[in-house]
């Protein structure tokens, strides 16, 4: 799940403000539609069986769409780190590219919809907030929000993302996926099941980091020196 933090944009010219105001307003707007569609086939009985083909191009679209916030903090659109960025970013494409495009037990998991629920409230929530910032207009309620549900959504992302790739894990291994086998011309073996295993324990490292990462920043925007921070 994604942590990422922004604070006012570096761009100060009017299309690098235009762009990125049209950039947020436009994600959050299809995350919102994202969590539309998820209540709405829950709440009408959907199973996990039809939810994936329900929400898949909207997930495409709008969380590969992120992969232009690394591009932001490249050239300086935006004052984040590119690093922290790319790791972030990284870790949903490469659930949705890796386990949920590439194998239909990715897609039937129980932690297919606490993803996309954690998700879809962090982006609507995190997008409205970087638009908003732009124009000088981020209510108090809203800044609040951005640094606070991450208290509970971020694990609640996380639980479901290993989910999501514990239950592909089977099909990966049953059918060889993305593996490269000895002998062969590049002299070159690739095992995609225990790479992804091996990914799977990364969390256990990186999630107090970025978690502490979140932590920090919410202490400086929340908390009683943050008016000197602004």
């Amino acid at each position: 799940m994604s942590g990422k933090v922004t604070t006012k944009p570096k761009a100060t010219g009017p299309f690098g403000k235009f762009y990125l105001l049209a950039y947020n307003g436009i994600q959050s707007l299809g995350w919102s539609y994202l969590l539309l569609q998820t209540l709405t086939h829950f709440l009408n009985r959907g199973t996990l069986d039809t939810y994936w083909d329900e929400i898949k191009w909207t997930v495409i679209i709008f969380q590969n769409a992120a992969v232009l916030e690394v591009l932001h903090a490249a050239i300086g659109l935006v004052p984040s780190g590119v690093v922290v960025v790319l790791m972030q970013v990284y870790s949903r494409v490469f659930l949705v590219c890796g386990a949920l495009l590439a194998t239909y037990g990715a897609t039937v998991s129980p932690g297919l919809p606490l993803c996309i629920l954690a998700w879809s409230i962090t982006e609507i929530i995190r997008y409205a907030y970087y638009a908003l910032n732009i124009v000088n207009t981020v209510p108090q309620g809203l800044l609040f929000l951005r640094y606070s549900t991450f208290l509970v959504l971020y694990p609640v992302g996380i639980t479901g993302e290993l989910l999501c790739m514990y239950h592909a894990l089977p099909e990966i291994n049953e059918k060889k996926l993305f593996t490269i086998s000895m002998p062969n011309s590049w002299n070159f073996a690739f095992n995609y099941y225990y790479f992804l295993i091996f990914y799977m324990l990364l969390y256990i490292p990186l999630f107090p980091v970025l978690f502490g990462h979140m932590l920090t920043q919410r202490r400086k925007m929340l908390g009683k020196d943050a008016k000197k921070t602004h």
